[in-house]
């Protein structure tokens, strides 16, 4: 007998109330279990896009950011 198999015939003896408590629990699981999956990185995400950044305009972004950084206004 099959884990689900077992699990159908469990739960068919618990009363109705206690049976929505197993179908929350195991919706409640099925949830975490697909939010905890496999993620792609934001390359991968991105690949098919052609965009292609270079260290260099990171460099240059980071530049550009911290420029101002503190600013005497500020202090």
């Amino acid at each position: 007998m099959s884990v689900a198999e077992q699990l159908v015939e469990t739960v068919g003896t618990l009363p109705p109330e206690r049976q929505q408590e197993v179908l929350d629990f195991a919706e409640f699981l099925a949830v975490r279990y697909v939010a905890n999956g496999p993620r792609r990185s934001s390359r991968g995400i991105c690949a098919d896009l052609g965009i292609e950044i270079t260290q260099e305009d990171i460099n240059n972004v980071r530049r550009e950011m911290w420029a101002n950084f503190p600013r005497e206004d500020m202090l």
